[in-house]
């Protein structure tokens, strides 16, 4: 009930033929999914965005037993509000209803640009340009495939440096990320964006530039620490963003203007205008 009324609110601001990307759970996103379908949006497609790091939120049993496996993939549904007639006729009066491919195509091992796939994978910590770590899914892909693959999205997970950017002059805490990963490592450092689950830079500005038209607004209403507007801000697309938690809405606040002088220092591609971002216009999350 409560997804499909956030979702309802999306779908009667966004223009016909506006895409939405939502990060799920493997073992809810079926639920995610009918509850946008129940709200009037068509579901695109399904992305699978594959990690190596992580510990299973699991009880220690006897015998070598557990109650869960360790993640590893986040779904993120892509929808999008019904088009007003033909997709041709939709993108010349609303310029929306299609994806960017040519935005997001990925290089292949041999520079070629391919078609942009619903997989993407993130480094493993430890991963440089000498090689992989062990564990790391974007080097399990190429072993699968018995040579380079280079046609999925790669990127690093979010590290310290860049959750934290922006934020220097907010106080650090520590957060208990993994309550049953046991006594030991199981507390995290102490942190100045605290939050649970920040995305990487790189995987929200892929998404940015897949489903928001150039110079378009990306509207995030679960903004948390506000990685996808700083994704938005560098590629100079306008930001409205929406957020409960009043420590969230300044470490959003921190961060988004941090990385706004760097989009600001560096102009965006022929043919697309530069824009401003508006961050958090609205704190409360029935205004969306």
């Amino acid at each position: 009930m409560f997804s499909r009324e956030w979702a309802q609110r999306c779908l009667r601001v966004l223009k016909p033929g506006g895409h939405l990307v939502a990060f799920g759970a493997p073992r809810t996103a079926h639920r995610l999914a009918c509850a946008l379908e129940d709200a009037g949006f068509e579901l695109r497609d399904t992305l699978l965005w594959l990690f190596g790091e992580g510990l299973p939120k699991s009880r220690r049993l006897p015998d070598g037993r557990g109650t869960t496996l360790k993640p590893a993939y986040e779904p993120i549904l892509l929808a999008r509000k019904p088009p007003a007639g033909t997709i041709k006729r939709n993108l010349r009066e609303h310029s929306t209803g299609a994806l960017e491919i040519d935005a997001c195509r990925v290089r292949d091992h041999c520079g070629g640009r391919r078609w942009p796939a619903n997989v993407m994978a993130s480094h493993a910590r430890g991963c440089d340009p000498t090689g992989c770590a062990a564990g790391c899914p974007a080097a399990a892909l190429d072993e699968r495939a018995g040579r380079p693959v280079s046609r999925f999205f790669y990127c690093p997970k979010a590290r310290r440096g860049e959750r934290d950017a922006g934020c220097e002059r907010l106080p650090a805490r520590t957060r208990d990320l993994f309550p049953n990963a046991g006594k030991a490592g199981s507390r995290s450092p102490r942190l100045r964006n605290p939050h649970p689950t920040v995305k990487p830079l790189e995987l929200m500005r892929w998404l940015v530039r897949l489903a928001c038209p150039p110079g378009g607004l990306v509207l995030d209403c679960f903004c948390g620490s506000g990685s996808s507007g700083v994704a938005a801000v560098l590629e100079h697309r306008r930001f409205h963003g929406i957020e409960l938690d009043p420590d969230y809405v300044a470490i959003a606040r921190a961060r988004i203007t941090h990385w706004q002088h760097h989009a600001t220092a560096h102009r965006p591609p022929r043919g697309e205008r530069e824009v401003s971002a508006r961050p958090f216009a609205h704190r409360r999350t029935g205004d969306a």
